[in-house]
């Protein structure tokens, strides 16, 4: 028997990790704000989430949601000032990223976690060859000689798919195609076999076909060298085939988080179900018209009180203007919503949520 008077033990980070050997990283209650001459504008605000090794986990959102920012929070390349970054923890294999000084914070970048920006373009250095670029990757962190790195630039852009990668070594990035150009930024990000790839909107301007070859190189990647993936998107139909957990990020705050088919398929948050109603669908009649979310995201200098989606959500009523509702579990261990009437979509489809826009459309 336990002795009563006896204090529990306290188990430290290390602890923790070893219980959950599959969690990478774990982010809780992540504050982002940035100073500007009209006030503070909360870009993040309160979000917390697990990723796994192993899985792809999916941020999405409309533009200005705060997908990005997050990511660039828990790296730490967000200018300070004006950005000022606060959070219960972020923690990476026991330590907390926003305790690292910039020495250790430049080693955890690109060795262990490493990000794929959204436009390749101005992300990759124009006067430099790509080969140049892949190569700095293992010249820094793995101390590799001038000729191995080159070699281990070769072999990275081979991966992604990029033919006569001997050759295409020495051109620079205005000698490659949109998609070409992406597959050198995920040949950089792969190059010292990171923990987590996180993918900023890596789709962005690309055609369907090699949207597809993409994220397939990235899949294909996060197999071999047992990584996880944090997908920053706002293509619900990639996170369809492509996502194993979602979180759906609204105005900076935490709107859903769940697996793709209980977001996909159990619906807890009126966000969400207006996303997933904007959506062409393949087994679609034609008769009815894809429903848009009404009116436009709030102002991050300005949040309307109470529930930030209120004024747009055909199912608010007076508590959601009133009252910031919790994000809590809903219908699954795992499965958590920020709406006070969660429990009460369980039954609203895209069917339903058309005939109650309409009927609070006005005449």
């Amino acid at each position: 028997m336990t002795d009563p008077t006896t204090e529990p033990e306290v188990e430290t980070l290390d602890d923790y990790f070893a219980r959950e050997d599959r969690v990478l990283l774990s982010v809780r209650d992540l504050h982002t704000t940035f100073k500007t001459d009209e006030g503070d504008v909360r870009a993040v605000d309160g979000v917390s989430f697990d990723i796994h090794r192993g899985e792809v986990f999916s941020v999405v959102g409309e533009s200005g949601s705060g997908k990005s920012v997050t990511a660039m929070s828990i790296l730490g390349l967000l200018p300070s000032p004006p950005a000022h970054i606060e959070a219960e923890g972020v923690l990476w294999k026991g330590r907390d990223l926003l305790q690292c000084n910039e020495g250790t914070m430049r080693h955890i970048r690109g060795a262990e976690i490493a990000i794929i920006f959204q436009d390749p373009l101005t992300a990759l250095n124009p006067v430099h060859t790509v080969g140049k670029q892949v190569a700095e990757m293992a010249r820094i962190h793995e101390g590799l000689g001038r000729k191995a790195a080159r070699q281990r630039a070769i072999e990275m852009l081979g991966l992604v798919g990029i033919p006569q990668p001997a050759r295409r070594v020495d051109d620079h990035p205005h000698e490659f195609s949109g998609g070409m150009r992406q597959r050198v930024m995920i040949a950089m990000a792969i190059t010292c076999n990171p923990d987590l790839l996180i993918a900023d909107e890596p789709t962005t301007a690309l055609d369907v076909t090699v949207q597809a070859q993409v994220l397939e190189v990235l899949l294909r990647i996060k197999d071999e060298i047992d990584s996880a993936i944090m997908l920053i998107t706002h293509d619900l139909g990639v996170v369809a085939g492509m996502a194993d957990r979602v979180l759906v990020m609204y105005a900076g705050r935490q709107a859903e988080l769940g697996t793709v088919d209980e977001i996909f398929g159990r619906t807890r948050h009126p966000y969400t179900l207006g996303l997933l109603a904007s959506l062409p669908r393949l087994d679609d009649t034609g008769e009815e018209k894809l429903l848009p979310i009404r009116g436009q995201p709030p102002s991050l200098l300005n949040r309307p009180p109470g529930c930030p989606f209120h004024p747009r959500c055909p199912f608010a009523r007076e508590l959601c203007s009133q009252e910031i509702p919790a994000f809590r579990v809903v219908d699954g261990p795992e499965h958590r919503s920020a709406c006070h009437y969660a429990e009460e979509l369980e039954h609203v489809g895209v069917t339903e949520l058309r005939a109650e826009d309409t009927e609070e459309a006005p005449a």
